[in-house]
C-alpha cells in the first residue's frame, strides 16, 4: 500500500526534471493584428497569396506582405546544466568506536536469559456481582 503513492511521487519528480530541462520555441505569424497561424516545435503558418489581405488596395503583393506582416518567435529556455552532487560523510574514526564499544559492553549489566521478576499480580476487587445484576449465567 506504500509504495503506491512512492512510485506516484518518482513519476511526479521525474515529469518535473523533464520539463524543466526541456527548451522549446513557440513561433507566431500575424498579419495585420490578427493571428494567422502558430506553431510549437516547428514553423508557423504563413498567410497565403490569394488570401492575403491587409487592408490595403493597390499595392503590389510583396510591398504588402513585407508592410503588413510579421513573425514573432518566443524562445523558452529549459535548464541547461544539472547539478550532480556527491556527498561525502567522514564517520567517526574507529579508534574512537572501539574504545566506546568495550566501555558500552563492560557499563551494561548481565541479565539471565531465565529470570524475569514482574510484580505479583492480584485482581481487582468486585464491588458488585454483575453476572447476578445482569441475569446473565453461563449453562
Amino acid at each position: 500500500m506504500k509504495k503506491v503513492p512512492l512510485h506516484t511521487f518518482s513519476i511526479l519528480m521525474a515529469f518535473l526534471v523533464l520539463f524543466s530541462t526541456m527548451s522549446f520555441t513557440v513561433e507566431k505569424h500575424f498579419c495585420g493584428k490578427s493571428l494567422v497561424g502558430h506553431g510549437v516545435f516547428s514553423s508557423a503558418d504563413k498567410c497565403k497569396a490569394e488570401t492575403h489581405s491587409c487592408g490595403v488596395e493597390g499595392m503590389d503583393h510583396m510591398k504588402m506582405k513585407d508592410s503588413c506582416c510579421s513573425n514573432k518567435t518566443e524562445c523558452i529556455e529549459g535548464q541547461d546544466e544539472l547539478s550532480h552532487s556527491q556527498m561525502s560523510f567522514n564517520l567517526v574514526p574507529q579508534t574512537f568506536i572501539v574504545p566506546l564499544s568495550f566501555v558500552l559492553i563492560d557499563l551494561l549489566p548481565e541479565l539471565s536469559p531465565g529470570v524475569m521478576s514482574y510484580p505479583p499480580y492480584e485482581p481487582p476487587q468486585l464491588v458488585y456481582d454483575l453476572q447476578v445484576l445482569c441475569q446473565v449465567f453461563i449453562i
